[in-house]
């Protein structure tokens, strides 16, 4: 069995294959691993960067893919303004979505990451500040982490994921990926 951890891009569709819309030219995982048999053990958005797990073992797929084994997602998360206690709290205990309320996660504000710079470049505005924070959930909702915090009031302008279970982000290089032997 194979298992790789994937720096995944910003742009970069979580899957093999476009099946978007007819002549759709987005760039999909085939364009940085041509590895057969492995698949994606869960998702992560287009406009998200991070690691992924990718795997031929559809047993560890499913523990870390399935809702039901609650496996902890670790994200680093830019958000627009100055993260308050209050926010922290909120997220920390889990907030009410518009499909329910959430798990209780954890939230902490952290400094910048010493990461690699997006392409594109998330958009700035001089009179707005924005901070990070560090956010591990149990679940994985649509945009979740993005709903989240724009729910306590700070819109998501870049999000990482750092970690998921045990396999954390390393120095794993933006685009590249690597094999694991750990599980």
């Amino acid at each position: 069995m194979t298992t790789i951890l994937f720096n995944k891009p910003f742009g970069v569709l979580s899957q093999f294959t476009d099946k978007g819309t007819a002549g759709s030219t987005r760039p999909t995982l085939s364009a940085h691993i041509d590895l057969p048999g492995v698949y994606p053990a869960g998702r992560l958005d287009r406009d998200s960067e991070g690691v992924m797990v990718l795997t031929s073992d559809g047993a560890l797929q499913a523990r870390i893919a399935h809702p039901k084994f609650k496996a902890p997602k670790t994200y680093w998360v830019q958000v627009e303004g100055e993260v308050s206690g209050d926010a922290l709290t909120a997220l920390a205990q889990g907030v009410t979505l518009k499909d329910g309320a959430t798990r209780p996660a954890q939230a902490k504000a952290i400094a910048p990451p010493d990461i690699w710079d997006r392409n594109p470049p998330i958009r700035v505005r001089k009179s707005v500040p924005d901070s990070w924070l560090e956010l591990t959930i149990t679940e994985g909702r649509n945009r979740q982490v993005r709903r989240m915090t724009a729910h306590v009031g700070y819109p998501t302008l870049r999000l990482i994921r750092a970690r998921i279970g045990d396999w954390s982000l390393g120095d794993l290089a933006l685009g590249t990926w690597r094999c694991l032997t750990d599980y």
